[in-house]
């Protein structure tokens, strides 16, 4: 049973009695564990949409960042331990006011229920307050919608979502908390995807594939509304709640069209900052962060909805053509740093602070030199060249494939070869500048 508990933690389907712990240190990783059904359930969809419609359900460059994207909101975990996990041990040790015992079924379905009404707050206000939702957006940023389009997660929106378990830490042990917190967020894995069209009663009670399609639409009637965790029942109290009707356009109101990893992840917050500064008025300028992103003076504290650019369902995602032997290397050194990433986390322990450093800069580096040859920017070559330079010298400590020994000398190759490549392709793309 415990090799299936991160399958199971996706459906919620894990039980008070075998998921009670008294000690934070006793909690499994359960999003860790369910890493290979992820990728077990993302090829599954691929090959029956593939089948059903002829089509993929996912394109290589919005696949791939939407994954970068989860690593990238991860790698904070490898030089310190998680805000939401540090500040509620702190609260809890300082401030508890009743201590629920950590073996109780009450304190389970009461944490259970604590937790996802937490999270609703906490995601309808990183929808509804500027500044947040310039964390928030990174995950809506995606035009597709399919289960890679779960791990778009963003870097930033784990330095406030902290706040909102805040009040649990008061009367529920961090052991059962944390055990919430994953199968809340393991839930929510599953529900993106357009396979699974209507799951009948259990869309009265449950948020569902079908009802956070919505939220994810631009549509003017998606816009704002469910955004429950594992219940529905939060947004049909609080009048967020609407039913699928039209064909849902994914993605947000301004799609960014890019796959370079740190914009997607960051740039709202330059939008945010222009705001601030183009009012002159103090109360404008805090309004232009606290209130909705829509927000302007004059206007409602979530913005004008009539404003917002016209859907009509014909909308084409950013789906830009390029070579596919480009395609096929950018594929390659993915899965290459893929094995770096996980290497990292799983021997942490054992590495010293400065290769965690140094590995977890790579992994950035080579997001976003991948980003870059995605978008096909005229900077790739040299920032590719740069980044192959510095791979050939980790190869030679064995970090890029360190469970890959018997391949170790086909793969130097392919990166030595990689190296020659781009930077004949620099000396070329120089020598054009300098003949124009």
């Amino acid at each position: 049973m415990a090799q299936t508990a991160g399958l199971r933690g996706m459906f919620f389907l894990i039980t008070p009695n075998e998921s009670s712990f008294e000690k934070v240190e006793d909690v499994p990783q359960y999003v860790q564990q369910a890493t290979p059904f992820f990728v077990g359930l993302m090829v599954l969809e691929l090959v029956v949409t593939l089948m059903k419609t002829g089509a993929p359900s996912v394109t290589i460059t919005d696949g791939l960042t939407s994954i970068s994207a989860g690593m990238v909101s991860r790698l904070p975990l490898l030089l310190m331990r998680g805000c939401e996990l540090t500040t509620y041990m702190y609260v809890w040790d300082r401030y508890r006011l009743v201590e629920l015992p950590w073996d109780s079924a009450w304190t389970w379905w009461f944490t259970f229920l604590g937790v996802d009404f937490c999270y609703y707050w906490l995601h309808r206000l990183a929808h509804e307050v500027s500044f947040l939702w310039a964390a928030h957006q990174v995950h809506h940023s995606s035009e597709y919608y399919n289960l890679t389009t779960a791990l778009r997660q963003s870097l930033t929106q784990q330095l406030t979502s902290w706040i909102f378990y805040l009040p649990l830490a008061l009367v529920v042990p961090p052991s059962i908390f944390l055990v919430h917190t994953q199968l809340n967020l393991l839930y929510q894995f599953w529900i993106h995807t357009e396979m699974i069209k209507d799951l009948g009663p259990l869309e009265w009670i449950f948020n569902t594939p079908k009802h956070h399609r919505v939220h994810h639409g631009r549509n003017a009637y998606c816009i704002d509304k469910n955004y429950g965790g594992i219940l529905i029942v939060w947004d049909r109290l609080f009048d967020t709640f609407a039913e699928e009707k039209d064909k849902v356009v994914y993605g947000l109101l301004f799609p960014i069209k890019t796959f370079e990893i740190l914009y997607v992840q960051l740039h709202y917050y330059k939008h945010v900052w222009r705001r601030f500064n183009a009012y002159k008025k103090i109360s404008s300028k805090l309004s232009s962060i606290v209130k909705g992103p829509g927000w302007s003076p004059g206007k409602p504290r979530l913005g004008d909805c009539s404003k917002h650019p016209k859907v009509t369902g014909e909308e084409v995602a950013h789906n830009p053509s390029w070579p596919m032997p480009l395609q096929a290397y950018v594929v390659v050194h993915f899965l290459l740093v893929l094995g770096t990433y996980h290497h990292v986390h799983e021997h942490q322990a054992m590495l010293s602070q400065l290769t965690v450093w140094g590995l977890a800069a790579y992994v950035l580096l080579t997001l976003t030199s991948l980003g870059f040859i995605m978008d096909q920017r005229p900077e790739a070559p040299v920032l590719e060249m740069l980044r192959c330079v510095v791979m050939v010298m980790l190869q030679r400590y064995n970090y890029v494939t360190p469970r890959l020994t018997s391949l170790a000398t086909p793969i130097e190759a392919f990166v030595s070869l990689s190296l020659l490549y781009w930077a004949l392709h620099s000396i070329a793309q120089l020598r054009k500048k300098k003949a124009e």
